[in-house]
């Protein structure tokens, strides 16, 4: 489960057999990984778009585990972009299995929140070892389906980094990034559309080393 198509750039690559799948999320395919079947979901961010999608999942096929993944803020000074981080726990909901894997990767405390942390003060201020926007939603249905939980992420914004939008302006009434809004907000400001650029390489970068890894990963 994750809130955007490009956190799954890097696993595609890593699916044999992958179909699309006629699920009414924004993304939704289905392939073998590792030789085991699996199904990619995103449907935006935050914790209602991310508990619909598991709801959907649910409906329709055997789900035996459910992972959230996706990219993720860092809390703490040692995570550095395109590190893995994978949850001991989400916060205020209850703990995270961790996979097994040869790939070096941390973990600790994610904390998980219906709206992004722009600034070095507010990831400082909040607590945790990460943050990101959809764990807490998919932590709290797999305890009620009683499967396995886990939480797998790869940082973008380091704790010392400041975003270059308020990206909690820059989403719709249903709780989505309006791209629409976004770059309306970056041709009025140059460096900022700047920043997005770098931002976006980033992005990349990351969702291949999160693919990558939970590629090897075994759950």
């Amino acid at each position: 489960m994750a809130a955007e198509r490009r956190e799954f750039e890097g696993l595609l690559k890593h699916l044999q057999d992958v179909a699309k799948l006629d699920w009414p999320l924004d993304f939704a395919r289905q392939g073998t990984l590792n030789g085991r079947e699996v199904a990619l979901v995103a449907n935006g961010p935050g914790p209602k778009l991310a508990g619909a999608a598991v709801d959907v999942a649910r409906e329709k096929v055997n789900v035996e585990a459910l992972i959230s993944t996706g990219f993720c803020g860092g809390l703490t000074r040692q995570l550095q972009a395109c590190d893995i981080f994978a949850a001991t726990e989400v916060m205020d909901i209850g703990p995270a299995l961790l996979p097994a894997s040869r790939r070096p990767f941390h973990t600790g405390k994610l904390r998980s929140l219906d709206r992004v942390l722009c600034s070095p003060q507010e990831k400082t201020d909040i607590g945790g070892d990460a943050v990101e926007m959809e764990a807490a939603a998919v932590a709290q249905r797999a305890q009620k389906m009683n499967i396995p939980f886990y939480a797998v992420r790869v940082v973008t914004d380091p704790v010392w980094e400041a975003l270059a939008l308020d990206f909690n302006q820059m989403r719709s009434s249903d709780g989505r990034f309006s791209r629409a809004k976004i770059l309306a907000a970056a041709l009025l400001r140059p460096n900022v559309l700047l920043e997005l650029m770098k931002l976006n390489q980033v992005t990349k970068r990351a969702a291949r080393a999160l693919g990558d890894f939970l590629a090897d990963a075994r759950f």
